[in-house]
């Protein structure tokens, strides 16, 4: 418990001993009227000061309708009604609902505190030889740090020297251990397990990817879901129909019919506290508080609640090929060209894809095994879907699919191996072509299999790789429709066409997706954790590759919307049976306050039930 936790228990111990004290000193003694209201006025002041003060400040802006002026009037009439020990309990069981809805919001946040905990507060900086600890925050591009065992990376950078395995738990939720060596790629927030390691920072801390993570859980309240939004929107309305009916509940058959002002009181009382919408205003955030905290433990971070609401209803499920279907891990099979060796052509290609980090480009820079000279390599341009050019020795070279070679002219290629054809050109004339292949992921299948029985009717993948590759996955992993050769563009054109059709996700793990993943109902980034422009499109990012998760976080969605749905059933029941009660005067203020706080504890107990195993 934080410190505000301990002083409102402290507060509701004592007003309750002050209770107590009243109900067993009176069955020996009899305390005087005056005495009593005393004692009762002291137990009511400690238990709900700060609900009185909120109230006065409210009222001070003209925010007159909301629970605690529920709350506020209903004791008061009650201590008119000389029912002391009643106006007492409901502040009482009011703040046992608000500890319990504090310790839950707490508990979830305890876990998403775990995510954050990735941050360094320090970085080891070395300069001449000299090694002092420094603020990530002062740290610059180029700078070298060292990062002992035990330690945690602070910023993202490139292994100088040393060799060392990372815990990478703390960003995909699994408890993996990745060998690095010198060149490698190192992300901030990654734990150092064996080594001690000498990074070269490639990114200022915030560009870094730990403060990518940060600024995401830190927003995940900016985007509610309908339900909440809606919820706040009701109690705003509902609120002072409440108050105006309590007014013509008691001026009505007093004045009009002369009937008894204490019994209708009494019921208008009844009526407040039996109103009060604690159960949903409390009980709805909550649920899905405990659910984007239970998915950022499992490696899924969650930019608002919307989207664990909408994809709770999707239909299709769209998918990009390479590093989300397949490995992404590219292995070089084959080098054909009829003028060139096999090692000179793997250079040339080696040396255009040098400074890129698309995984058909690293397999490339592996499988030529040897040290690239990039100052050979000049004005190197992107061509977005098809590959790069750049000047190599002087010479213009162009590196890519065979729509790329269509574009400079050559339109005579084959490409009668299977595998991803990379071809080669110089000076606009052709030369052969690199061959990988990809290898579908393990348990791809049964994964897609469980997201068929979770509802989700249309399996689809669009690639840009070519048909015959494209065709023989769609088949292994029996999807629904398959679409190949497509430019980035041409992958949002196609995934209209399933919005359309109703709601759909897209998952993807490259720049190439970052365009689908904006336009999709709900954009869900896998492994993607250090690339800025993926972690910006993307609604959902997975922080490992593994289809296991997004199983996991459609789960987590489901359960929570139907955990929300029973909350909010559960609450509006119970309230309106004892509506029903309370309007022909068969219920009571115990009864009243039960069906407020009470359902706000049960509901909340059961999100907890539900959401934080």
């Amino acid at each position: 418990m934080n410190s505000n936790q301990k002083k409102l228990v402290f507060r509701i111990f004592v007003s309750g001993f002050i209770l107590l004290f009243i109900f067993i000193f009176n069955i020996f003694f009899s305390i005087p009227a005056i005495s009593q209201l005393l004692f009762f006025l002291v137990s009511y002041l400690i238990v709900g000061y700060d609900v009185l003060i909120k109230t006065f400040k409210n009222s001070l802006k003209f925010k007159f309708f909301n629970e605690q002026s529920l709350m506020f009037i209903a004791t008061i009439g009650a201590f008119f009604l000389k029912q002391y020990f009643e106006a007492v309990i409901v502040f009482l069981l009011y703040q046992v609902g608000e500890l319990f809805q504090d310790i839950a919001v707490d508990r979830s946040k305890n876990q998403i505190t775990n995510v954050l905990h990735i941050r360094s507060e320090y970085a080891n900086l070395k300069q001449n030889s000299v090694i002092k600890k420094v603020s990530p925050l002062e740290i610059n591009i180029g700078d070298v740090i060292v990062v002992k065992p035990g330690e945690r990376v602070p910023l993202d950078g490139v292994v100088l020297r040393g060799g060392s395995y990372l815990d990478v738990s703390s960003m995909t939720g699994e408890s993996n251990f990745l060998s690095v060596s010198v060149g490698d790629s190192v992300l901030s927030g990654v734990v150092n397990v064996s080594g001690v390691l000498e990074i070269r920072v490639e990114k200022k801390y915030e560009d870094s990817t730990v403060k990518k993570v940060l600024d995401l859980i830190e927003n995940v309240e900016d985007k509610k879901s309908k339900t909440e939004n809606l919820i706040k929107r009701f109690a705003k309305i509902y609120t002072p129909c409440v108050v105006f009916v309590a007014f013509l509940m008691f001026v009505v058959p007093v004045f009009v019919f002369g009937c008894s002002w204490q019994v209708w009181l009494e019921r208008c009382l009844i009526f407040l506290v039996i109103s009060c919408p604690c159960a949903l205003v409390i009980s709805v955030p909550v649920s899905f508080f405990l659910a984007i905290s239970k998915s950022a433990k499992n490696g899924i971070l969650v930019k608002g609640s919307i989207f664990l609401e909408v994809i709770s209803k999707i239909n299709t499920a769209i998918f990009d090929k390479t590093g989300t279907l397949t490995k992404g891990e590219f292995v070089v099979k084959d080098v054909v060209s009829s003028e060139y060796s096999k090692e000179e052509v793997l250079r040339i290609v080696a040396l255009a894809e040098s400074k890129l980090n698309h995984p058909i480009s690293k397999s490339i820079k592996n499988a030529y095994k040897k040290d690239l000279d990039l100052e050979l390599v000049e004005d190197v341009e992107e061509v977005f879907g098809k590959g790069v050019k750049a000047k190599i020795e002087g010479k213009e070279v162009f590196v890519g699919n065979k729509k790329l070679m269509n574009d400079i002219g050559i339109f005579d290629v084959k490409e009668d191996i299977a595998g991803t054809n990379v071809h080669l050109a110089i000076e606009k004339k052709y030369v052969g072509f690199v061959v990988l292949k990809d290898e579908i992921k393990e348990g791809a299948k049964k994964d897609l299999q469980k997201l068929r029985e979770l509802g989700i009717k249309k399996l689809v993948m669009l690639t840009g790789d070519k048909k015959e590759i494209s065709e023989s996955i769609f088949k292994e992993l029996c999807l629904d429709s398959v679409y190949f050769e497509l430019l980035p563009f041409e992958k949002v054109e196609k995934l209209e066409h399933f919005l359309k059709e109703g709601p759909s996700i897209f998952v993807g793990d490259g720049v190439n997706d970052a365009a689908s993943l904006k336009r999709a109902d709900v954009g869900i980034a896998m492994g993607a954790i250090g690339s800025d422009a993926v972690m910006e499109a993307a609604d959902v990012v997975l922080m490992d590759d593994d289809l296991k998760t997004l199983v996991k976080f459609i789960l987590i969605s489901k359960k929570a919307i139907r955990v929300v749905k029973q909350n909010i059933i559960f609450s509006l029941s119970f309230k309106g049976l004892i509506f029903f009660l309370g309007a022909f005067g068969l219920t009571n203020i115990w009864l009243a306050i039960f069906s407020d706080v009470g359902i706000s504890i049960l509901a909340i107990l059961n999100s907890f039930r539900a959401l934080s195993r």
